[in-house]
């Protein structure tokens, strides 16, 4: 309550122009200059200010070179599934410039699928996969083809 009267008190004597005006001069008593509030000198201050900009193009061109990377990526998983293309990752990879690549812990993955996928479409590959068939399933699917066809060629055919 005390705090209220004080408020409406002061801002009454403020608009008469009696005084009161004493946290206006705290104001303007502040520094103006930037190097001064941060207590640097302005030589200091522009040098500081310099590094603080250079650190953050650094950064930004990092960054930029991360999300081209990433999109280069997801461009090559594009092309190997055949699922169509991105404009907004060709623009990425075209913005951080020719020498995007992939990463080499990305590289050795993709070096692993392919020689992978060539070991599958290889004869070793195949005679492999047919060690993991099952042999009885293949016989009796055969089996069952051949007598549908043996029942068809019966009933097109008069001379059987």
């Amino acid at each position: 309550m005390a705090f209220l009267m004080k408020s409406m008190l002061s801002n009454q004597v403020k608009n008469l122009g009696l005084g009161g005006g004493g946290e206006e001069s705290k104001e303007e008593s502040t520094p103006s200059d930037p190097a001064a509030a941060a207590g640097m000198t302005r030589e200091e201050y522009e040098e500081y200010q310099k590094q603080v900009v250079e650190e953050k193009m650094e950064r930004d061109a990092a960054f930029a070179q991360k999300k081209a990377e990433r999109a280069c990526l997801r461009v090559h998983l594009r092309e190997k599934y055949r699922l169509p293309k991105s404009e907004l990752d060709e623009n990425q990879i075209q913005m951080a410039g020719d020498d995007v690549g992939l990463p080499e812990d990305l590289q050795k993955m993709v070096a692993e699928d392919q020689v992978e996928e060539e070991d599958k479409d290889s004869i070793l590959g195949q005679l492999q996969n047919i060690q993991n068939m099952d042999m009885d399933a293949i016989k009796e699917k055969a089996q069952a083809t051949f007598t549908e066809i043996k029942q068809a060629a019966e009933q097109k055919c008069s001379v059987m």
